[in-house]
């Protein structure tokens, strides 16, 4: 349960190896001690490394526990594990694929791959977590979006299309559980220098996972629901959205 000056005692990281995910619970640990549950592949090099560092940041204790986001059919057991010691009072959701934007759009099979982790996967997790938490009465959910979800951009429209359905998902289902006590943080960061996006040529406004790190974990204990990051982002997407369709379309973005 959160303690009285705001902080879990129970953090689930869904996206075990999550750069981002991962300093999200690190910079939790900096405010205080607390268990932290790492969902990830069963085949992920970097599950070893990811405890390690959970354990060098304060985790009083580290469970690993399988988690496939294709294998829909999985999720209720994965769930159910992560509340095995106990009640989890945050949740993060934070894995995604990413591929070659011009393949992405031109081949269905990874299409549908990066379709089904980035957005199917997300909203089968946020089911659960949703039910979850409604039962025991509090908890928080942070979820990663991206700035690409909040207008597509033909350079990447696949990829910011399912950022987009996860971002609607889990504002929609904040919405949902606030009468019944848990929240709900939508983050849509720019670029993070992570591996994630290291094949990318850096973009204006790219900051290091801490920065997200740092926003996240503020905002959430604060109870807002959405939040850009950084929050120059929010300027800037305010004046995109409103950007006519022909003149948008020659932004050299």
């Amino acid at each position: 349960m959160i303690n009285a000056v705001g902080n879990p005692q129970a953090i689930l990281l869904l996206g075990g190896t999550s750069e981002i995910g991962l300093a999200i619970c690190t910079e939790y640990l900096r405010k205080g001690s607390a268990r932290i549950v790492l969902a990830a592949l069963p085949n992920d090099p970097l599950r070893e490394d990811a405890v390690a560092q959970m354990k060098a940041a304060g985790a009083t204790q580290v469970d690993v526990i399988d988690f496939d986001a294709l294998d829909t059919d999985s999720h209720p057991k994965v769930i159910d594990a992560a509340w095995d010691g106990g009640d989890v009072d945050v949740a993060i959701v934070a894995f995604a694929l990413d591929g070659d934007p011009e393949e992405l759009w031109q081949n269905q099979r990874k299409a549908v791959q990066v379709a089904g982790i980035n957005y199917t996967a997300s909203v089968s997790v946020g089911v659960l977590l949703g039910e979850k938490m409604k039962a025991q009465g509090f908890g928080r959910i942070i979820a990663m979006s991206s700035v690409a979800g909040e207008r597509v951009r033909r350079t990447n429209f696949v990829y910011g299309s399912t950022k987009a359905g996860l971002d609607g998902f889990y504002l929609g289902l904040g919405e949902a559980l606030r009468p019944h006590g848990p929240r709900v943080l939508v983050i849509r960061p720019g670029m993070v220098r992570t591996r994630f996006s290291a094949h990318v040529k850096e973009a204006p406004l790219t900051v290091d996972k801490e920065v997200i790190a740092e926003l996240a974990v503020s905002a959430s204990q604060k109870g807002k629901d959405l939040i850009w990051a950084p929050g120059t982002w929010r300027f800037v997407m305010m004046i995109l959205r409103h950007i006519p369709r022909p003149i948008f379309r020659k932004l050299p973005i």
